[in-house]
């Protein structure tokens, strides 16, 4: 059991678990911030637009009955795929301008000269070229 707390505890406390986790509650919260910036600020402006509200309430009848109506509501669908569209926008922007960043981080760093060879290499490069020379 010790072995199996331990092996668990060494995959949990892994980077990439750990940087997992928190890019699921970030993104959790980056999907509620983008979902009230369409239904909010974005639908009513399209609604303002086309003469609507929001595209959630299109829908088709297609059993009218008073106590269960059946409806195709392909509004929300449409509202779904204009969220889709706008989050995947968004991280699109964000990762740009992250490899932008750093790029040009990566650009700004100095490449070092390179290292002086260590005495076994110099002895080594001394008896090559001694060994060159008798022949």
């Amino acid at each position: 059991m010790k072995k199996f707390l331990a092996e668990f505890k060494e995959f949990a406390m892994k980077g990439n678990v750990l940087d997992m986790a928190i890019g699921v509650v970030i993104g959790g919260a980056f999907g509620k911030i983008v979902t009230s910036l369409v239904n909010d600020i974005i639908m009513p402006l399209v609604g303002v637009v086309t003469g609507g509200g929001s595209f959630d309430s299109l829908n088709i009848l297609l059993r009218p009955d008073e106590t269960n109506p059946l409806t195709l509501n392909y509004g929300s669908f449409i509202q779904t795929t204009i969220d889709f569209l706008i989050i995947a926008m968004s991280i699109f922007v964000a990762i740009k301008a992250i490899n932008k960043f750093s790029k040009k981080q990566e650009a700004e760093v100095v490449e070092e000269a390179p290292a002086a060879p260590s005495e076994e290499v110099i002895l080594l490069q001394g008896i090559l070229e001694e060994l060159k020379s008798k022949k």
